[in-house]
C-alpha cells in the first residue's frame, strides 16, 4: 500500500514540466530520475515500487518525494555546498585584480601568480570571477575631427533619407590586395576534420579593388588597378558616370584620403554637377557602409583562395562580385545616431580623465 505521508498531487504545469525533463535528451541525469520518482509517486504507487521501477533505493525514492512535497519544482534541484572556505586572502585576491586592471601593455597570468605566490590557475579564476579579460585588445580610434558632428549627421541623414532622383554610393578603395599563393595544398572541410591551409605562401603581386556599392540596390561597380593614385580614382569616376543613367544625380559616400581631394579630381568634379561627395568625419570611416563589404569580399573569397599570379586573383574577385551583383546583399544602416554621440562624448571624456591622471602622475622633470 503507498505511504500517504508524502502523497503527491500534481498540476497539469508540474506533470508537463516533469515529463519534459523525463523525454528531453540533454536533461541531466540525476534531474530525470527525481522526475521520474515523482511521477510515480503522483500515480498511487508504492515506494519499493517505485525503487524497483526507477532502479533506486527506497531511501532515495523517499528523499525525494519529501523533497518535492516540500519544495516543489525548485526541491528536484541540489541544496547549494557550503564548500571549502576560500584559501585565497583577501589583499591577494585585490592585488591580481589591480594588476589587471592598471597594467601597462600585456598582462601573463604566470607572471602575476610568480609575484603573489599562487598558481596560474587561481590567477585565472579570479580573472573569471570578477569577469576581468586582460589577454584581450580592442583597437579604437576617437575622432578629433572639428566639423565631425556636422559630417555625421549628413552621412546618417543619406542613409535614413536618399535623396530622390539620384544614386547614393559608398566608395572606396581596397589597397595592397596581395595575390598569395600557400605553399602546400590544404585539405578540404570534412566531417571530423576542418579546413586547413598553410600558414605560409608566395607572393605575386598586389592590386588595388575600387568599389562603388549601391546603398538601395546592395549591387557593386567595380574596377581593379595596379596602384591607387588619383589617376585611378579618377578612371574609376569616369566609370560610375557612364554606369549611372544621366538623369540621375549620384551622392558618392567616401573617407578623406588626399587621392580623393587631388586638384585634378576637383577640377573634374566642377566640370560634372551631378556629382555630389559627403566625406566621412575623421577617423570615422566605419560609417561607410563599403567597409562592411570589403570584409566580407576578404573572407569568402580572398582570404581562403591560393592565386600563384595576380591574373588568378582579379578573375576570383571578378566572380564573386558577378555572382554577388546578380543576387544582390543590401547593408542597411540601423544604428542610432544619438546613442552613437553620447558613446563617443562618454569615450571622449574617459579619455581625457586617463589623460589627466598619467599627467598628474608623471614624475616631475
Amino acid at each position: 500500500m503507498a505511504n500517504t505521508k508524502y502523497a503527491l498531487k500534481l498540476s497539469k504545469e508540474e506533470e508537463a514540466k516533469l515529463r519534459k525533463i523525463v523525454n528531453s535528451p540533454t536533461s541531466a541525469q540525476r534531474l530525470v530520475l527525481r522526475a521520474k520518482i515523482v511521477l510515480q509517486s503522483a500515480s498511487g504507487r508504492s515506494i519499493s515500487e517505485i525503487a524497483c521501477a526507477v532502479g533506486t533505493s527506497r531511501q532515495t525514492v523517499c528523499l525525494w518525494r519529501r523533497r518535492f512535497h516540500e519544495g516543489g519544482m525548485l526541491g528536484l534541484e541540489d541544496e547549494p555546498r557550503p564548500g571549502r572556505p576560500p584559501t585565497i586572502p583577501k589583499e591577494v585576491a585585490t592585488k591580481i585584480i589591480e594588476r589587471a586592471v592598471h597594467a601597462e601593455g600585456p598582462v601573463s597570468s604566470r607572471r602575476i601568480a610568480r609575484e603573489t605566490g599562487v598558481s596560474k590557475d587561481t590567477v585565472q579564476r579570479i580573472w573569471r570571477q570578477n569577469n576581468l579579460k586582460p589577454h584581450l585588445l580592442r583597437t579604437f580610434k576617437v575622432s578629433k575631427g572639428p566639423q565631425f558632428e556636422s559630417k555625421f549627421w549628413d552621412i546618417i541623414g543619406l542613409y535614413h533619407n536618399p535623396p530622390e532622383k539620384a544614386v547614393l554610393l559608398c566608395c572606396d578603395e581596397k589597397s595592397q590586395i596581395q595575390a598569395l599563393e600557400r605553399t602546400q595544398p590544404g585539405l578540404p572541410l570534412g566531417a571530423g576534420h576542418i579546413r586547413t591551409q598553410t600558414h605560409d605562401y608566395y607572393r605575386h603581386g598586389t592590386i588595388t579593388l575600387f568599389a562603388a556599392l549601391n546603398y538601395l540596390t546592395g549591387q557593386t561597380i567595380f574596377r581593379t588597378e595596379g596602384r591607387h593614385r588619383h589617376i585611378e580614382w579618377l578612371r574609376f569616376l569616369k566609370q560610375i558616370d557612364a554606369d549611372v543613367p544621366a538623369d540621375l544625380d549620384i551622392h558618392i559616400i567616401l573617407d578623406n584620403y588626399s587621392t580623393h581631394k587631388h586638384k585634378k579630381v576637383e577640377a573634374w568634379l566642377a566640370k560634372h554637377p551631378r556629382f555630389h561627395l559627403h566625406f566621412t568625419p575623421t577617423s570615422a570611416s566605419w560609417m561607410n557602409l563599403v567597409e562592411r563589404f570589403f570584409r566580407d569580399i576578404s573572407e569568402e573569397a580572398i582570404r581562403v583562395g591560393s592565386f600563384t599570379n595576380v591574373k588568378q586573383l582579379t578573375d576570383c574577385i571578378f566572380k564573386y562580385l558577378a555572382e554577388r551583383n546578380a543576387a544582390p546583399k543590401r547593408y542597411v544602416w540601423r544604428a542610432d545616431g544619438n546613442e552613437i554621440l553620447e558613446k563617443l562624448i562618454r569615450a571622449r571624456k574617459r579619455i581625457e580623465a586617463r589623460r589627466t591622471s598619467q599627467a598628474n602622475e608623471a614624475p616631475p622633470h
